[in-house]
């Protein structure tokens, strides 16, 4: 299923996209959920960041360009960072270049999305069940505003630098999708997900034995070889079969 958050005559609503028209939900989606009468056509509303997220994690440098690449034994220590989630915006929003940022770098990832709670998950207990599905995610990164000792928040922290969207699929078959963009119609990145160097299932265990993971939890799980710097009034397109395009075009703030 495809869930979305919308927004119609200034009303949110929750709801399920089927096809072209979405059949608006009540209750948690996480949880309890069930559908309404209330039927409104995909082309006739707004679509926000289909979640309000709980938190971002993303981790940092996470694929390699080729198989060859990758390494033998697994990575003991990830780097993870934290987005806030005032960052959070959704399809068609534009990203905002701030006035002391004169270019940022766009990362299209796979974003994960937490369903259950989740606390030091032990090598026996599937990683599935705890996971409510998967959307689209666009890093927004000011590079030159990482500290010079390697602290990245600042640089990831501006207002709009996380577009999320356009919906959240819960069905994926994460074996046969790859993650796409194009910046100003042209392609920068094509990559499968095989190519991460920490695999979603041990990103999820990694950090449930650092903090408890609570659903609506959002995982960035990292961005393919082709991610680049852009300047204002450009649209990036971040793109995975399944899920959809997440559309956001940059401006200036000044």
């Amino acid at each position: 299923m495809k869930f979305v958050r919308y927004k119609d005559k200034n009303q949110v609503f929750q709801g399920i996209l089927e096809k072209d028209k979405i059949i608006q939900i009540s209750g948690d989606p996480y949880s309890n959920w069930k559908k309404t009468s209330g039927v409104h056509l995909r082309s006739e509303v707004q679509l926000l960041a289909p979640i309000l997220p709980n938190q971002i994690i993303g981790i940092g440098a996470n694929y390699v360009a080729s198989e060859e690449e990758l390494p033998s034994a697994p990575v003991q220590h990830p780097v993870f960072f934290f987005k806030p989630v005032s960052s959070v915006i959704g399809p068609d929003e534009n990203i905002v270049i701030p006035e002391q940022v004169e270019n940022v770098k766009f990362e299209a990832e796979l974003a994960v999305v937490i369903g259950k709670e989740i606390k030091q998950l032990q090598p026996e207990d599937p990683v599935e069940p705890y996971v409510f599905g998967y959307t689209i995610a666009n890093d927004v990164t000011a590079p030159d505003m990482f500290h010079p000792d390697g602290h990245w928040t600042i640089g990831k922290a501006f207002d709009t630098f996380t577009p999320i969207g356009p919906v959240v699929e819960t069905n994926l078959d994460l074996n046969k999708i790859r993650i796409e963009a194009t910046v100003g119609g042209v392609e920068k990145q094509n990559s499968p997900t095989h190519l991460m160097i920490v695999t979603i299932e041990e990103m999820i265990r990694y950090l449930s034995h650092v903090m408890t993971l609570q659903p609506g939890d959002v995982i960035l799980t990292g961005s393919p070889v082709g991610a680049e710097m852009v300047g204002g009034n450009i649209m990036v397109e971040c793109t995975i079969e399944g899920i959809g395009t997440l559309r956001n075009e940059t401006k200036v703030s000044y």
